[in-house]
């Protein structure tokens, strides 16, 4: 997990990378909670359109049932997730893939409102890891690994 280890050590700015970590998501939340930064996580395995995703996402980040459920309502959601107490907060995409080969475009909406909250001034820290493979033409998103 060393490249998961540099970004809960500080090391590692928060951003958006691919990560290639083959552990269990079990392991992986104990360690990013024995961190002290919160966990949550997309299986966009089961959830691969973009609804399915943002119903994933709220679920996940614990948005309120009447949240809105779209890429507008999802930034302004995000804006109000906070790190609270801990050092922040890590958000693990497991098959990412699905949707970016399945609809480019709502993939990418996705990934500018994930990247708004990760480049946002206020909340704490926010990283996003897009684990597994997906279409190799994506540029400037760089591995953890």
């Amino acid at each position: 997990m060393s490249g998961l280890a540099g970004l809960l050590a500080g090391r590692t700015e928060p951003g958006i990378y691919r990560w290639h970590g083959a552990f269990d998501t079990a392991d992986v939340q104990h360690a990013v909670e024995h961190a002290h930064w919160n966990f949550a996580w997309v299986d966009g395995w089961h959830h691969q359109d973009k609804k399915e995703f943002l119903d994933a996402a709220g679920q996940a980040l614990g948005f309120p049932d009447n949240w809105g459920h779209t890429f507008d309502a999802l930034g302004d959601c995000l804006a109000d997730v906070t790190a609270g107490d801990s050092n922040g907060w890590v958000l693990l995409w497991d098959g990412w893939g699905t949707l970016a080969r399945s609809d480019e475009q709502a993939f990418s909406v996705a990934l500018s409102v994930l990247g708004g909250r990760v480049n946002a001034d206020r909340g704490g820290p926010f990283a996003v890891l897009l684990r597994g493979e997906g279409p190799e033409s994506m540029t400037g998103v760089e591995s953890l690994d």
